[in-house]
């Protein structure tokens, strides 16, 4: 057996980098890199009639967006705010996000993205934990912070709008969301201000010093095991994983030949308050100068693809259940791929099924990545030249170290199973105010322990094979839920599956199924029998349930967590 390290700390063999493309170096130059500031203005002044985001038809060039960034900026100046303070966003895709955003790093403040579906409680928890002094929320949302103002120590709200930076569309597109689709509630927060008002002022912006390891953003984890944490992301951080995936990405995005003003557009449907899209989408997009197709959102599958039917597309991301939900549409054919370069897949395993149905319907083959918000988020991605899917999450990024372990952190042997552990400039700083819960996840020599499962193949790719936390235990044998909702996928009168363990009084735990049909006459005695053409017998679900859906974060990762609470609470 192979061992790529002999005791931890030791010098990495990176067998990976024998497999980079050969435009791609080992390593990042750390003695360039700019802040995310710098990235911003130089964005700004580098493209400044290129269209630099896209909403509900509405295009806004990067001037433009640079004005407003500095406008919002230039006001929390004024409001008093001081650089380091922490400032809390609460919206989902549009126009106004990107340009608070911005204005909040030039002004060398701390952004806190909040997800916008969060409860009083929960917005409360993250706001509070925070110290947030600031928050803009999309009107949308607004009675949520009514409910929790009592709770809260902010010193200013500013209320947002899905029409804010559209002009006169930006009126009808407010008329339509509160009084035809009523999707704004009556609320009440008396002495907050209109971020359209604040967007308009013409209050210069001080000149503010803003160094590579202030801290950029707090990126609170899921919570999806635990009370959420924030991540402490510093300029470094996450421009390090900007450079990172220009390096690797970007010698595939060459412009055809002779089309010096080809742009590029990535369909951002992934939410900029998730950590992939904050990066890969925004971030990474302002470094290339690419255009970003804001959608508000993505359940909508059906006003989805309608916008897809009349935008250019050259890159996709999104993750698992939304690659499907958009497959198996009948009308995604009639959206033009023909300029797709690739479709980047994270924030959960990407089934191989959905990645062949996704590639029948573009042509192109979903290219997988992985990552945390602890990392900024990207540590691994397969290559942007591969002709199909692999079931890998690639190769480790330049500057990046990976190592498999077990529990007292010895490297294990190529393939394998142990702990994802991952090294580079990207990893966090630590949890904000929790040094004992960053002390449980970094390692001696500095790795970040990610609670994934995986093995690293002889080339370097390594593949994911399971959360350790969902790992279900029958009679003493290892079940990853992963591997059985490959194969539940795969079955064509599945739409989509989730397991989990559940406890079973002879075996310890039983495999157990949570599945959404796609064709009503499939039965539980059906999936078994194809789940044992492909796995051994205590692999197959003992137990399949039925559902209308899976419980689901926003940005659309199956909750096992959510099942499990479920089925464990009493019956009422």
């Amino acid at each position: 057996m192979t061992v790529l390290h002999t005791a931890p700390g030791a010098a990495p063999m990176r067998p990976w980098l024998a497999h980079y493309p050969a435009a791609v170096p080992g390593e990042i130059d750390e003695a360039k890199l700019g802040t995310l500031a710098d990235l911003v203005r130089e964005a700004c002044a580098s493209f400044p009639n290129r269209p630099a985001f896209e909403s509900f038809g509405k295009t806004i060039s990067f001037a433009e967006t640079g004005r407003a960034a500095q406008a919002f900026a230039a006001w929390l100046q004024g409001q008093g705010f001081r650089k380091g303070d922490r400032i809390a966003l609460m919206m989902p895709n549009i126009l106004a996000y990107p340009a608070t955003i911005f204005g909040a790093l030039l002004g060398g403040y701390t952004v806190v993205n909040i997800n916008p579906l969060y409860t009083a409680r929960e917005l409360t928890h993250q706001l509070n934990d925070s110290g947030a002094r600031a928050l803009v929320v999309i009107e949308n949302f607004a009675h949520v912070v009514e409910e929790a103002k009592p709770h809260l120590k902010l010193d200013a709200i500013v209320v947002a709008t899905a029409g804010d930076l559209m002009g006169f569309k930006g009126s009808i597109v407010n008329f339509v969301a509160r009084k035809i689709k009523k999707v704004v509630k009556p609320f009440a927060l008396p002495g907050s201000f209109s971020l359209k008002t604040i967007l308009a002022g013409q209050q210069a912006m001080a000149p503010v010093t803003v160094g590579l390891d202030d801290i950029a953003f707090l990126q609170y984890t899921g919570g999806t095991t635990g009370v959420a944490k924030g991540a402490t992301l510093t300029h470094r951080n996450v421009a390090s994983n900007v450079e990172q995936c220009v390096l690797w990405l970007g010698w595939a995005l060459e412009p055809p030949l002779g089309r010096s003003d080809y742009q590029h557009v990535m369909v951002t449907a992934l939410p900029l308050y998730h950590i992939f899209a904050l990066t890969c989408c925004c971030m990474f997009m302002l470094r290339i100068g690419a255009k970003g197709l804001l959608i508000a959102n993505p359940r909508d599958i059906p006003g989805f693809i309608k916008i897809l039917k009349t935008s250019r597309i050259t890159l996709f991301s999104g993750v698992n259940t939304l690659y499907n939900a958009l497959a198996q549409h009948p009308e995604i054919r009639d959206v033009d791929f023909s300029e797709l370069r690739f479709a980047v897949a994270g924030g959960m395993a990407t089934q191989a099924a959905v990645a062949k149905r996704w590639k029948d319907v573009t042509g192109r083959p979903i290219v997988e990545g992985y990552g945390l918000s602890e990392t900024s988020p990207v540590a691994s991605i397969n290559r942007p030249d591969i002709t199909e899917f692999t079931g890998t999450i690639g190769f480790p990024l330049p500057s990046t170290d990976m190592s498999i372990r077990d529990a007292e952190n010895n490297d294990m042997a190529v393939g394998e199973p142990g702990e994802i552990c991952i090294r580079g400039p990207q990893v966090m700083a630590g949890y904000w105010n929790r040094p004992d819960e960053t002390a449980k996840v970094m390692t001696s020599d500095g790795f970040f322990r990610t609670g994934d499962v995986g093995v690293m193949l002889p080339d370097g790719q390594i593949k994911i094979v399971d959360r350790m936390k969902d790992m279900v235990l029958v009679s003493g044998f290892n079940v990853y839920p992963n591997e059985v909702e490959d194969v539940l996928a795969a079955h064509p009168g599945v739409l989509e599956a989730a397991v989990i363990g559940l406890p079973d009084e002879h075996s310890g735990e039983a495999v157990t199924a949570f599945v959404v049909k796609k064709d009503e006459a499939l039965t539980a005695d059906d999936l078994r029998a194809f789940c044992k053409e492909s796995l051994t017998g205590y692999k197959v679900p003992k137990q399949i349930v039925f559902r209308e859906a899976l419980p689901k974060t926003n940005v659309g990762k199956v909750l096992r967590r959510a099942l499990r609470e479920e089925v464990a609470a009493p019956e009422r």
